[in-house]
């Protein structure tokens, strides 16, 4: 039975670019043996906490309230470390934006610059879908986009010390309409890049996770053909609610991603103190809903294509279509009405 990486290793990485994983080691824990430990999202979007994971022995899970039970005693730093799990659980998601925000509200002091932050490979990755928002930026003061900048850090680099006159003139002006000084600008980058960094992230996450979502529906749509599935209705009408919820899911977070697109359009044509903060409002308020949605369909889809890859029986895909995709489906779909909602 193999204990779970420490915080060194390289599977930290993939831990910290998830949406449904939360390494303990970043807590300040004082249980020793909690810090090698996991928060997870199970499949019904419960938060467990996940002791091991070995190849052959599978991943040790626990519900946070049945950890006294493996420490053989309670102590008053395990009833504190207790405390902040059952509080954490209560997030929707464990990716870096929403953990920013549930950790601020919670008071757990946490080092956000290390811990808080997408892995170097993960933004390397999300270049392409960076580029959407360096582009205007990168017009707005040179004239043109043939200027090559991969991450946010060659952003900063870029401008921190412009010796074209042109381009100085622009960021001039640009700090004008910002209401900030020359000298601040490289912290507006880095502000910028980090929201829009956000944006890219979640939006290559609802890429990944949307063409399952239609693949599902379609795997889902073959089991009504079965005999004895058309024969009842109760399993027609659930198949019914899955499909309803799942399409309206996708279709309505993918909307609001297209809201955000003409949001960041709107303001570099109207760029200022205002239209800056409106749109890193409006991204940054949807963080927690958004990172919920995904998350939800991704841990759900995940399990699908890990249980399903090479088809099944139509008994056992209804079973399974109840049991794991059903619960805490309404919940996700709650979490994007939610926000919606807000949204009018």
């Amino acid at each position: 039975m193999a204990l779970l990486p420490g915080p060194d290793d390289r599977d930290d990485d993939t831990a910290r670019d998830s949406l449904h994983v939360l390494p303990m080691a970043i807590l300040p824990l004082e249980t020793p043996g909690l810090r090698r430990a996991r928060l997870i999202k199970n499949v019904r979007l419960q938060t467990v906490v996940e002791l091991f994971n070995d190849v052959h022995a599978g991943s040790g899970q626990v519900m946070p309230s049945q950890l006294p039970l493996h420490f053989g005693n309670r102590s008053p730093e395990l009833d504190r470390d207790l405390l902040m799990i059952g509080q954490l659980a209560q997030a929707a998601s464990f990716d870096v934006y929403s953990l920013r925000i549930e950790l601020r509200r919670l008071k757990i002091a946490v080092d956000e610059h290390a811990a808080l932050r997408l892995s170097q490979r993960r933004r390397e990755q999300l270049t392409r879908y960076m580029r959407v928002f360096t582009r205007p930026l990168i017009e707005s003061v040179y004239g043109s986009d043939d200027v090559q900048v991969q991450n946010v850090e060659d952003l900063i680099r870029l401008f921190a010390e412009p010796d074209l006159a042109e381009v100085r003139r622009r960021l001039t002006m640009m700090a004008d309409r910002l209401d900030i000084a020359m000298s601040d600008i490289p912290a507006f980058l880095e502000e910028y890049g980090d929201i829009f960094l956000s944006l890219a992230y979640f939006k290559q996450c609802l890429d990944e996770i949307v063409p399952d979502v239609q693949a599902f529906l379609a795997w889902m749509d073959a089991v009504r053909g079965f005999s004895e599935i058309r024969r009842d209705a109760r399993h027609a009408r659930m198949l019914d609610e899955v499909g309803r919820d799942l399409t309206e899911i996708a279709a309505s977070i993918t909307g609001r991603f297209e809201s955000f697109d003409n949001r960041s359009k709107d303001f570099w044509r109207n760029i200022n103190a205002q239209s800056f903060r409106s749109i890193r409002d409006l991204i940054t308020n949807h963080h927690v809903t958004i990172g919920g949605v995904l998350c939800g369909l991704a841990v759900k889809m995940a399990l699908w294509k890990a249980r399903f890859s090479s088809g099944g029986g139509p008994v056992r895909r209804l079973e399974f279509i109840r049991s794991e995709i059903l619960p805490g489906l309404s919940h996700i779909r709650s979490l994007e009405r939610s926000a919606r909602g807000a949204e009018r």
